[in-house]
């Protein structure tokens, strides 16, 4: 048998179930792919990606380009700025406040007796002690009074005397009646009538003490309004206004005063602070005080009272300085200024006046961040020197601050910064 013979000798069928991946027919062979379409292929995915890539990244690259030339642009035409440090300031802060010159006392002396001005010993200028006598007041009803009351208190030391004799007698007669009734000599009504009269006479005779100690108390009442008849000096100082003549009739009270008389020596000076340094006034704090009298002196005084709270009207508190004046140079009711250094809760930093920046979003300034970049910051302003100002908030000692600030400045905006 020849091979051709053999190879289309029918194949006898397999015994047993077919294996489940059996088709039932047979696969064609697999063709090969020739080397030239692998090639065309290859071109054509390598072009593929190509233009990807070139449609990818020319777009980036234009626009890094543009905005690499658009930053050039804007640095080349940014404007140039000179920057300065911020100044930090002594955290003492030094105000002038304006005030009056006042004694340290001053009181109007009126009358306390009634009378007519005899005499007065004083006159407007004059140095006075404590007790000084500075009026004599002439007294004619008082002087009457007191005549009187002393006769009422003889008359009232007599009664006593009297109200002791009758209760001797009375005590007397009771014993006696004691010893008589047991007798049968004298009745028991006797007896009780004889103490019931010697009970009443002891009693006169505190009655009658009592109306001598008030005739005293009278005595030592108009004698005390005797010695107003001498009007005397409350305390040392200066008489400041005399209003009364000899002869001129004065009462008690205050309806006609005498004198004024001022210690001023000390005098004190009263001033209000203001609430943004109201808090930093104490006791004793140093005070340096001028009067345009006296160009070029200057007065040493300490702060001695302040009231404590702030006037609701004006936010400000009343402080009193004392100064010595011991020459009498400072005049009651003079206008002085006074200097006060106070101690401030936070820290100052000082600025030439041009970098403030003033609009609707108040008083700002501008600040050159580490990018040459302006930042508007919002400021709050301590005090206005002229040329300078002094800022407590916003800004610190490290900023970069553009000396003459311009309306055109805004946020973001980039500069170059003045070597």
């Amino acid at each position: 048998m020849t091979s051709t013979e053999h190879s289309s000798t029918p194949v006898s069928p397999r015994s047993g179930p077919p294996p489940a991946d059996d088709l039932g027919f047979d696969l064609p062979e697999a063709g090969s792919v020739s080397r030239t379409r692998l090639v065309t292929f290859g071109v054509l995915g390598v072009g593929a990606l190509a233009a990807l890539f070139l449609f990818g990244w020319f777009p980036r690259h234009h626009a890094q380009s543009e905005l690499v030339e658009g930053a050039r642009t804007e640095s080349a035409s940014a404007p140039i700025v000179v920057v300065v440090a911020p100044k930090l300031m002594s955290s003492d802060h030094k105000i002038v406040l304006s005030g009056s010159v006042r004694p340290l006392e001053e009181t109007v002396v009126y009358p306390r007796a009634d009378g007519y001005i005899s005499s007065w010993l004083v006159d407007i200028g004059a140095k006075v002690k404590e007790g000084q006598t500075l009026a004599e007041i002439e007294t004619p009803e008082l002087d009457q009074e007191l005549d009187q009351a002393r006769a009422q208190l003889a008359q009232a030391a007599a009664g006593v005397t009297q109200a002791a004799a009758n209760k001797d007698f009375s005590k007397a007669n009771l014993n006696r009646f004691k010893q008589l009734v047991p007798a049968g000599v004298a009745s028991q009504q006797e007896l009780e009538k004889s103490q019931a009269q010697s009970v009443v006479d002891s009693a006169s005779v505190s009655v009658a003490k009592a109306a001598v100690a008030v005739q005293e108390a009278n005595i030592r009442r108009l004698t005390q309004l005797k010695s107003f008849a001498h009007v005397t000096a409350p305390f040392a100082g200066t008489i400041t206004s005399r209003t009364v003549d000899r002869g001129a009739l004065v009462s008690s009270g205050n309806a006609t005063p005498l004198f004024k008389v001022a210690a001023v020596d000390p005098v004190r000076v009263l001033v209000q602070v203001p609430q943004d340094v109201a808090a930093g006034v104490v006791t004793n704090l140093d005070a340096m005080v001028t009067t345009r009298e006296f160009a070029g002196r200057v007065f040493i005084g300490k702060v001695a009272h302040t009231a404590g709270a702030l006037d609701q009207q004006t936010r400000t508190m009343l402080t009193e300085v004392r100064v010595p004046n011991p020459n009498n140079e400072l005049l009651s009711g003079m206008y002085a200024e006074v200097a006060l250094t106070l101690p401030s809760a936070h820290e100052v930093y000082e600025l030439p006046a041009t970098a403030l920046l003033n609009d609707a979003k108040g008083l700002r300034v501008a600040v050159v961040d580490a990018q040459n970049r302006l930042r508007l910051v919002s400021i709050a302003l301590e005090r206005d020197a002229g040329a300078t100002v002094q800022i407590s908030s916003g800004i610190t000692d490290k900023d970069r601050v553009v000396k003459l600030a311009s309306a055109d400045m805004i946020d973001g905006k980039l500069v170059q910064v003045k070597k």
